[in-house]
């Protein structure tokens, strides 16, 4: 999770599925001695330095009662940037044979390359392999790696951490994990390009991978890669990716041409930057995303009792505030300085009613509440500043003063425990990484600058690029046109403020797409947060939400 000081973000660092702030040390990888050879044996950048060679060991984990054996690799792939330049590498790094591709006498010249590193585990004991449902998971950032969801959704092993307080320090506790996916699918663990032990390489490097569009085609290859190195291009696919990874899969779905997906799954999702409450204050006449979060606003005054009329139960009350969201709130705020003092009071009235925020405070701030305000001003009377990934998580004021919040309890509350154990797990039991350094965000390695430039599918030429906030609807909507049998699972937490659960559902029915095709979406909100599994109940049903989905879309139903 990146650190949370909301006010000063970039727009683009504030959407985690949890990217890392912890400081690590940059251990560079040692170059090879070596003179590049040529011909069949040449070398490309990434193997200036020798990949650790694929680790691969076996376990079992007990999920529904019924033990299911597993074999689980963990290793590294190497992609080019461009799709040329791909084709000619090996999945090591190495140029193929039949290139025609000879490797620069200085590795500085290189061609940008990135090896991606990953955990695949794959059900032993299956009748046919190649056929059997295969899941790529990712978390987002951008920039972060993907410890979040290895450890904490559907690997076999998970971490335990209190549901909504701050995590005791070391020792952690990892369990077997019962809600593994593993009974349903194959799943590949994915770290993007410069996040834990995936590293980049060659001339101008970072801009070749870190951006929108750049880490949408290393993923693309990286998959292409996958699917042919363990031969599964036969199998049902699917991609799951949270926070940032849900724009990262929209961009991915629509460049995995030639490749039809079974299904998409979408955690704590923004695909219209426009839409997210961290800083809207920046991007003056665009209003709607204030009205999109309110709904999570009143969910979490809800959860602390902070309403002057407490309703008895969330969903109901949810029902009505959604429905003013875009009503009469979204009408108000469409008017700016026309509205009327008495119509902004009445305004301010209604939102009080539903946030708890003082209605002098309303006014103040002209009906239009900041998501890092909001964390500070709730609890304020108790010097208390509550969560923005998950606004259940509550912690001291640093600074009385401050407009908005300084930080993020939930990402303090629980950051040390994944770090740690995503480190102790790769190297005790998957043997992978001994004496690698495991980056937890992509900023931990340095050099990291992401560009939020995006070209939608169909766009050419000069101007086709979006210049303002991204935007990856279209990219989602063409792979639906394109795929119409293909499925998509939205799920989210309704005390999410990173992600508000009202924002994807708002994206998803404003998608250009035929009315008939938005059946091919369902919904799932839980009573958590942005990483709705922090709640071992919540994760639980995601797990039986999630195989619902895949075992009813992977014959292509």
């Amino acid at each position: 999770m990146v650190s949370v000081s909301q006010k000063k973000l970039a727009l683009f660092a504030v959407f985690v599925a949890a990217a890392c702030t912890i400081s690590v040390a940059a251990a560079q990888d040692k170059p090879s001695d070596k003179p590049a050879e040529r011909g069949g044996e040449a070398k490309s950048a990434a193997s200036q330095t020798t990949a650790a060679p694929d680790s691969i060991t076996e376990g079992s984990v007990t999920i529904g009662g019924q033990p299911v054996s597993y074999r689980a690799v963990a290793g590294t792939i190497t992609v080019g940037a461009t799709d040329a330049q791909d084709a000619t590498l090996a999945p090591d790094g190495s140029l193929l044979p039949d290139s025609g591709v000879k490797a620069p006498a200085d590795p500085a010249e290189a061609p940008p390359t990135a090896r991606i590193f990953y955990v695949a585990y794959f059900k032993k004991d299956t009748t046919d392999e190649t056929r059997r449902p295969v899941t790529f998971i990712y978390n987002g950032g951008p920039g972060s790696a993907t410890m979040w969801l290895h450890l904490g959704t559907f690997g076999p092993q998970r971490i335990v951490v209190p549901d909504a307080d701050h995590q005791e320090a070391a020792p952690y506790k990892m369990v077997s994990n019962q809600y593994s996916l593993l009974d349903t699918s194959d799943l590949v663990f994915i770290d993007a390009p410069g996040t834990g032990f995936s590293r980049t390489f060659g001339k101008e490097k970072a801009k070749a991978f870190y951006g929108v569009d750049p880490d949408g085609q290393a993923f693309t290859h990286f998959i292409l890669k996958f699917l042919t190195k363990y031969n599964r291009w036969n199998s049902p696919k699917y991609l799951f990716g949270e926070s940032y990874g849900t724009p990262r899969s929209a961009v991915l779905a629509a460049d995995l041409r030639g490749v039809d997906l079974n299904g998409i799954i979408l955690l704590s999702q923004i695909l219209s930057f426009d839409n997210s409450v961290d800083d809207p204050n920046q991007n003056p006449g665009v209003d709607q995303a204030y009205a999109l979060a309110l709904p999570t606003y009143a969910a979490t005054a809800w959860y602390f009792h902070k309403l002057p009329n407490q309703p008895p139960a969330l969903r109901p009350f949810l029902d009505e505030v959604e429905k003013y969201a875009l009503g009469d709130y979204m009408a108000a705020l469409l008017q700016g300085s026309q509205l009327s003092d008495d119509q902004k009071h009445a305004v301010a009235e209604k939102l009080h009613t539903y946030t708890g925020l003082p209605v002098d405070y309303l006014i103040r701030a002209n009906l239009r509440v900041v998501g890092g305000n909001f964390s500070k001003t709730l609890k304020l009377d108790e010097g208390t500043t509550i969560g923005r990934l998950d606004t259940r998580f509550q912690g001291p004021d640093v600074d009385p003063l401050s407009e908005s919040a300084q930080y993020d309890p939930q990402s303090d509350a629980i950051t040390s425990a994944w770090t740690a154990a995503i480190n102790d797990y790769l190297r005790k039991d998957l043997k992978y990484g001994l004496q690698g350094t495991y980056f937890p965000s992509g900023r931990s390695g340095g050099d990291f600058t992401w560009d939020m430039r995006h070209r939608t599918p169909g766009s050419f030429g000069p101007g086709g690029e979006q210049e303002g906030g991204t935007n990856v609807m279209p990219d989602l909507a063409y792979r639906m046109k394109m795929n119409p049998k293909m499925k998509v699972l939205l799920a989210g937490g309704y005390y999410d403020l990173a992600t508000p659960y009202f924002e994807g559902e708002y994206e998803m029915h404003h998608l250009q797409i035929p009315n008939a095709l938005q059946s091919n979406i369902s919904y799932h909100y839980y009573e958590a947060g942005h990483m709705i599994y922090v709640r071992e109940e919540v994760l639980k049903q995601f797990h039986d939400d999630v195989e619902s989905f895949i075992k009813s879309t992977e014959s292509g139903q």
